[in-house]
């Protein structure tokens, strides 16, 4: 009886084992670690701890209302200046921090999305990943995780993705931003309260190419004309 009793300890034992590590293969990035964040792993850079400081000493002298309106990503969202002029009548916060790419905005989540308690997330990212090296399938799955680690605390916000841009000095990428448009806007589609919003399209001229007018000297930001195109985007998905 005895000899029973441990080899069915030792059964269930492995068992439990085996359920341990399948969780945690399962589990995103942003949620299997408590420790600071693996570089690239699980952020692309150490140096955006001090975005972060940058952003709390600015939200402990000017506190941003809860419920509003959250920009969040890439330097396209960081040099988004004219947000306020954009969406008159609308309290954005602009937490953008240039050079990002997804999974940097899934880490800092807690401190950049969840204590503003937004009604809505407007979300950039994903082409500084492809000009990294991350796969169109990563980035996609980099956004779903954005999405889930939101999602945990925010289960109500609305999401609204950005698709990836065309950029000038970036046009070897553009099958990849192709591909990765494709295969985020799939992923989204069956997700509740999740928008995608194709950029990508619009800022392509007659000829295929990016419009070169919507592109500063380094071709690869974006000018007031390319902003206003956003704005007219993204401005019926802050109305509903």
């Amino acid at each position: 009886m005895r000899a029973f009793i441990a080899r069915r300890f030792q059964v269930n034992k492995f068992v439990r084992a085996l359920a341990l590590a399948a969780w945690l293969a399962a589990t995103p990035a942003w949620a299997a670690s408590t420790a600071g964040p693996r570089v690239p792993e699980q952020v692309s850079s150490a140096g955006w701890a001090q975005d972060m400081d940058a952003f709390a000493a600015r939200d402990a002298t000017h506190p941003p209302a809860k419920g509003g309106v959250l920009f969040v990503g890439s330097s396209s969202i960081r040099f988004w200046e004219s947000l306020a002029s954009d969406f008159p009548g609308t309290d954005v916060i602009n937490r953008g921090f240039g050079g990002s790419q997804v999974r940097d905005s899934t880490w800092y989540a807690d401190r950049i999305v969840v204590p503003y308690a937004p009604r809505t997330v407007v979300f950039y990212a994903g082409d500084n990943d492809l000009e990294a090296g991350r796969s169109p399938q990563q980035v996609r799955d980099d956004v779903v995780a954005f999405v889930q680690r939101v999602r945990r605390d925010l289960p109500e916000t609305r999401i609204v993705y950005l698709s990836i841009k065309p950029s000038p000095a970036r046009a070897g990428l553009m099958p990849a931003v192709v591909e990765s448009n494709r295969l985020i806007r799939q992923a989204i589609a069956p997700l509740e309260n999740v928008e995608f919003v194709d950029v990508y399209t619009p800022m392509l001229g007659a000829d295929g190419q990016p419009r070169p007018e919507l592109f500063g000297p380094d071709r690869l930001h974006m000018t007031p004309a390319g902003y206003a195109l956003w704005r007219d985007l993204v401005a019926p998905y802050l109305q509903r």
